[in-house]
């Protein structure tokens, strides 16, 4: 998989599962968007933020409408279903978590290990922030969804597996410009890292220690040759 690829290759708006309305002009347009836009963006805000909290199970039409003090009918006009809800929640997550993370990589770093380096540090950055409150949203929606077959696993699935698979190719880059220590075999020090940041990721959550994040830079740095937070090379 191309690195930047991740980016661009798919779609990082909400899928648009809305039937399509009637022609109208253009001005028009943008004023009867714009009112559902915000409304959708508040409420798959509330939706990801909770299912790090309560899992992906708990975010229902009635359960947003709730948190978010709209009415469910208009929670289910944008929506249509709870499954449709939950898929655009995913969505939402992955927006963010490219926002946090990836995008930065891309936009101050070269490929190889500087990038590699960045996007740990962005992942370990976007945890001890908090940004969810429950953590990783990934982290926490592959453990719920892994013994529940069906399209909410499957979106799930595909950016955590896409997560990794720029994670090995970045490693691979790194490799070929001889940028890691000696011996280094990319692809499993592609999988040691992404095991590292989402194990990262549980213990900090779970214990509210930040001081394991740090641990987690330090085990970054000295796994791809970089004990001194070193970004040359």
């Amino acid at each position: 998989m191309n690195v930047r690829s991740f980016v661009y290759t798919v779609k990082m708006t909400f899928p648009d599962r809305e039937p399509p309305a009637p022609p109208q002009p253009p001005d028009a347009a943008r004023r009867t968007r714009a009112p559902g836009d915000r409304s959708r963006a508040r409420v798959l805000e509330h939706a990801a933020a909770l299912a790090t909290l309560e899992g992906l199970a708990g975010v229902s039409i009635a359960r947003i409408a709730a948190a978010t003090g709209m009415p469910k009918s208009s929670v289910y006009v944008l929506f249509g279903s709870k499954e449709e809800l939950q898929l655009a929640t995913v969505d939402a997550a992955r927006a963010n978590f490219i926002r946090h993370v990836v995008t930065p990589a891309f936009t101050t770093t070269p490929p190889g290990r500087r990038m590699l380096q960045r996007l740990c540090d962005g992942y370990l950055d976007y945890v001890e922030q908090r940004i969810f409150p429950g953590g990783c949203f990934f982290v926490t929606a592959a453990a719920e969804m892994g013994g529940r077959p069906g399209p909410v696993r499957d979106r799930v699935a595909l950016y955590q597996r896409q997560w990794q698979q720029l994670l090995s190719e970045t490693t691979r880059q790194a490799h070929a410009a001889d940028q890691l220590p000696p011996g280094t075999d990319p692809d499993q020090l592609a999988f040691e890292l992404g095991a590292l940041l989402a194990g990262s990721d549980i213990a900090a959550v779970l214990h509210d220690d930040n001081t394991l994040i740090d641990r987690a830079r330090q085990a970054v740095h000295t796994r791809i040759g970089t004990q001194d937070g070193a970004t040359t090379g």
